[in-house]
């Protein structure tokens, strides 16, 4: 027996890391929101590893947190150690990565939820989506109890079905022993969503104390420390860092892997979802890489209050003996004591080509989808879909058009993208060869090109946006006026040149052509510049990246301007592929299902031909679109 319990604007199922973003988004702009969570206690839950960021990753939170999302900034009030990540290459690749104490995080980011307007949190499993007439009026609870609602955000990650493994031991439920969600996938096959299984796994959690690191290499935290969000003060979070530490698997731990493959679920059918490929279980990487002597493990902590030890790149499910044996074959772990064992995790998602780019399901209006449901892997990825769905969730109810985020403006967008117009076979993971403008999509101009976007959302305030104008006032005018500088080949410049190790000039030049040579940048020059003022770090980095790239940024600027010209040409979700002469028909269908929304994504689409786009823009051409 159902009995209506109360009515919201927004619904969100799940209060992972997409969840929080998408229910503080909608509650931000206004809307009334309730988020379900199987228990208030995994609020923002990191059940794998303990950090946020890293290669890509780290251009994600950027992005988010100059859209207003929240992770940025949680993650500044609870990090216990920050690296930048790629410093030996180009900005384009620098990623910064933070070591989290677990439970401070779920702590600090539950407060946020309970201390935001508009927004309800209920412990309760969601069992059933209400859907009338091809559009979502809201859910039924397990308890009987059915919430009405404008839109729903589902946002379940691997809770779905969830079922954990090692060895022979399988149980049913979700992540760290938490209840499973084990009734919404009926509902949903049940509203013609097709469900398919993924599976990702997280290594074992060992007891400090029994660690020996003097058999480690110390990884330390970077001084000075550079905060995630926008908003923060960096002088607020310069503080004592915990350190990281690095040891090696070997021939020995390979060898216990290899004898005993045959006993590990991945390897004996016992797990039939498909795992990714971009974070395996060592015993995968034993298998594919044969010739490898070694792989890297880190040894990370899971927080200020505990001894715990996470063992980052040692993922498993082998048996409890087996990872026993392996695990003491590593420098440093010869007498190591498991926490937690490591195990594989498989779980329902959904088919992300059945989601438009606003991640609007196409078949059910108004329900949305983020996070590992829609076959994501990575806290990251699922916090940016998060934010996406919950701004698109409450824009819909204004009668507002959604926000899609292209590829040429945000790392959001190609995430999002590959997710709708590509059919992944595995867990997506974000990485920074996916990205065609990655020079200009710098996790560092991130505040630059989407904070304007997030205050025309209505998420970021007229205070940090004005901000934002003055700083890129501020480069603007700076570039220009180094580019001006005359320097002289004089004994002064003679000197500041030999001090940076630079070689002498023969002939005059300015001081933007000087900040070019790899050696030197704006602050080592400041010498040769009388006139200059005391700017901010943020701005002379803007500045020093402007000049030093200047030539790689304006050809990128021009590829991009061409994609906006096809990703501009827009295409109305009507369109009746299949009746379209000259168009094959493997396109025709193609296009059919996916229901592109504009000439660039039907581009991108597996089997649709450069020359069935030429028949398509024929097409338009006729109709006058």
């Amino acid at each position: 027996m159902t009995h209506v319990i109360e009515e919201y604007d927004v619904v969100v199922v799940g209060a992972g890391h997409a969840g929080c973003e998408a229910a503080l988004a909608a509650a931000r702009l206004g809307k009334k929101t309730i988020v379900f969570t199987v228990s208030v206690d995994s609020i923002a839950l990191m059940p794998c590893n303990p950090n946020i960021g890293g290669t890509s990753k780290g251009h994600l939170v950027k992005e988010l947190d100059a859209l207003g999302g929240e992770m940025g900034k949680n993650i500044d009030k609870t990090f216990i150690q920050s690296r930048m990540l790629n410093l030996s290459k180009g900005p384009a690749v620098h990623s910064l990565r933070a070591q989290a104490d677990k439970q401070d995080y779920s702590r600090e980011m539950r407060k946020t939820l309970e201390n935001t307007d508009n927004l309800t949190i209920r412990q309760a499993e969601v069992a059933e989506l209400i859907v009338e007439e091809g559009k979502i009026r809201g859910v039924k609870t397990y308890s009987g109890g059915e919430y009405r609602a404008k839109a729903v955000v589902l946002a379940t990650g691997t809770y779905l079905k969830a079922r954990c493994i090692y060895g022979d031991v399988s149980n049913y439920t979700g992540p760290n022993g938490l209840q499973a969600a084990n009734h919404l996938s009926a509902s949903l096959e049940q509203n013609g969503i097709a469900i398919r299984r993924f599976k990702t796994g997280t290594p074992a959690r060992v007891d400090k104390r029994s660690l020996d690191f003097s058999k480690m290499q110390e990884q330390k935290g970077d001084v000075p420390i550079v905060p995630f969000s926008f908003s923060t003060d960096p002088a607020t979070i310069q503080k004592e860092q915990v350190s990281c530490w690095l040891t090696y698997t070997n021939e020995e731990t390979h060898r216990i892997i290899r004898e005993n493959i045959d006993r590990s679920p991945l390897f004996s059918g016992a797990i039939e979802g498909t795992g990714p490929r971009y974070c395996p279980s060592i015993e995968d990487k034993v298998v594919k890489f044969p010739d490898k002597p070694r792989h890297q493990i880190f040894v990370e902590p899971e927080g200020n209050y505990t001894n715990e030890m996470y063992l980052s790149g040692m993922s498993s499910s082998l048996p409890e003996d087996v990872q026993f044996a392996m695990y003491k074959t590593l420098p440093g772990l010869e007498n190591v004591r498991i926490v937690r064992n490591a195990y594989a995790i498989e779980y329902d998602c959904i088919y992300a080509t059945d989601i438009k780019a606003s991640l609007e399901f196409k078949a059910i209006k108004g329900l949305f989808s983020a996070g590992q449901l829609n076959g994501s892997s990575g806290y990251e990825e699922a916090a940016a879909q998060g934010l996406m769905a919950g701004v698109n969730a409450a824009r819909q109810i204004d009668g507002k058009e959604p926000v899609i985020l292209d590829r040429s403006q945000a790392y959001i967008g190609v995430l999002i993208d590959d997710l709708v117009t590509k059919e992944n076979l595995e867990p997506y993971r974000m990485m920074t060869s996916r990205a065609e403008y990655r020079l200009l999509l710098r996790q560092d101009n991130a505040d630059l090109r989407l904070t304007e976007i997030g205050y025309e959302i209505g998420l970021v305030s007229e205070e940090r946006m004005q901000k934002v104008r003055e700083k890129k006032a501020l480069i603007e005018a700076e570039v220009a006026r180094v580019k001006e500088i005359p320097i002289g080949a004089n004994a002064k410049t003679q000197e500041v040149l030999e001090r940076n190790g630079s070689s002498p000039l023969n002939n005059g030049t300015t001081l933007g052509e000087l900040i070019r040579r790899p050696e030197l940048d704006y602050e080592k020059l400041l010498d040769l510049d009388v006139e200059h003022k005391e700017l901010p770090q943020d701005v002379i980095e803007q500045i020093n990246i402007e000049i030093k790239y200047e030539g790689y940024i304006a050809r990128q600027q021009k590829q991009v301007d061409e994609f906006r010209r096809v990703e501009n040409r827009k295409l109305d979700e009507n369109i009746d592929y299949k009746s379209i002469s000259g168009l094959r028909l493997e396109a025709g269908q193609k296009l059919d299902k996916f229901k592109p929304h504009s000439i660039g994504q039907a581009s991108r689409i597996s089997g649709v031909t450069p020359a069935d786009i030429s028949v398509l823009l024929v097409y338009l051409s006729k109709e006058g679109k």
